[in-house]
């Protein structure tokens, strides 16, 4: 097969493209998650809930987060996981890739020790479903082994676990807590039974098509990974080492590419693979909310701003709900903003005030 040769410009743009960030805005709400393929869910809105931000990054002004909880909640259109909104054909391949090759050993043994308190959810569940964790009744037998926040939380975990398996589901939230009920009230029916490789076939074409460009094998970390197997064709991007895989569906997406301004979630596929957002765009970031106040660079959660094909710098913002105001406390140049970069970032930050319902304030304010 031949190994296509891109420039690290080429290989940005079909990443651009491929996450629905050039010029040409999509449309549909269902339609765009089912490109993306995931919605991560972070309960930290310090400007806006990052699934929220992800939307309103691709649909514009017109997106409103009550339309997602109607997906998901009452239209069935998307589905809730844990910690992701998906589309519902990828869950056979998600359940099955936990329930084929258990990523953690020592949660098989002790869903085998609480295999009643498992029977019991269930059934509470079928009599009485949807619920809240804090209306089912812990039963464990052996408690949850954490020495962090989770510690003895048991109905959670054993919640969070069975819905990872397919034996329970989502069902909607009441706030940040969730309502879980039995898969078949939640899932549309007849959802195929997937194989492990069928499953890992199914997610690499997947995240393949949502990414544009990714590496085929790399480190693997918690949650949602960023490498595509053999999924699509073989690539080396100039100047970058090691191969790629590429969708090829995207391939003459550069000659006539048109990019746009964005503001970014922290959590974006654009950028979560933090070393494909330093080999291809030369893009440094860390999300600092986790640091100490006087040790951040950028801010508390700053949002990565990228211009056409380039990622151009970070906003740090934050939204005072109670001031209706959205706070802009800097804007870091990566690069050296032309006029029109300026003018086309203002233009992103008062739109996304307007979105928010707040007007601008602060020191780097438009």
């Amino acid at each position: 097969m031949v190994v296509h040769q891109l420039t690290v410009e080429h290989a940005r743009r079909i990443a651009v493209h491929a996450q629905l960030l050039d010029q040409s805005r999509p449309t549909d709400l269902v339609a765009t998650v089912e490109r993306l393929t995931i919605l991560q869910i972070d309960p930290t809105a310090a400007v806006a809930p990052s699934a929220d931000l992800v939307l309103w990054s691709r649909l514009g002004r017109t997106y409103d987060p009550a339309h997602l909880t109607t997906a998901i909640e009452h239209d069935r259109t998307l589905v809730e996981t844990v910690a992701y909104v998906r589309s519902p054909k990828d869950v056979p391949a998600v359940l099955a890739e936990v329930r084929e090759a258990e990523p953690y050993p020592f949660m098989a043994d002790w869903l085998e020790a609480n295999d009643s308190f498992r029977r019991d959810i269930l059934a509470r569940l079928e009599a009485d479903g949807p619920l809240l964790s804090r209306d089912i009744a812990d039963t464990s037998v052996v408690p949850w082994p954490s020495t962090g926040w989770t510690n003895n939380r048991n109905i959670t975990k054993m919640l969070e676990a069975l819905a990872l398996r397919g034996e329970v589901a989502i069902a909607g939230r009441k706030g940040r807590q969730r309502y879980f009920d039995l898969p078949e009230r939640v899932y549309p029916p007849d959802l195929p039974t997937l194989t492990l490789d069928e499953a890992i076939a199914h997610r690499n074409e997947r995240r393949l098509a949502a990414l544009g460009i990714a590496r085929p094998t790399g480190t693997v970390m918690p949650g949602e990974g960023p490498f595509a197997g053999d999924a699509g064709e073989p690539a080396e991007v100039e100047g970058v080492p090691g191969t790629w895989r590429v969708h090829p569906a995207y391939l003459d997406v550069a000659g006539d590419f048109e990019g746009r301004t964005a503001l970014l979630s922290p959590f974006d596929r654009l950028i979560h693979d933090r070393v494909r957002a330093e080999q291809l765009w030369g893009f440094e970031y860390i999300l600092e909310m986790y640091k100490p106040k006087h040790q951040r660079r950028w801010g508390y959660f700053a949002l990565p701003i990228l211009h056409h094909d380039r990622l151009v710098g970070k906003l740090d913002a934050q939204a005072d709900r109670k001031a209706g105001t959205l706070v802009v406390n800097a804007i870091h140049e990566d690069v050296r903003f032309t006029k029109a970069t300026t003018t086309a970032v203002h233009r992103e930050i008062t739109d996304l005030a307007a979105w928010l319902g707040l007007t601008l304030s602060g020191p780097a304010a438009p």
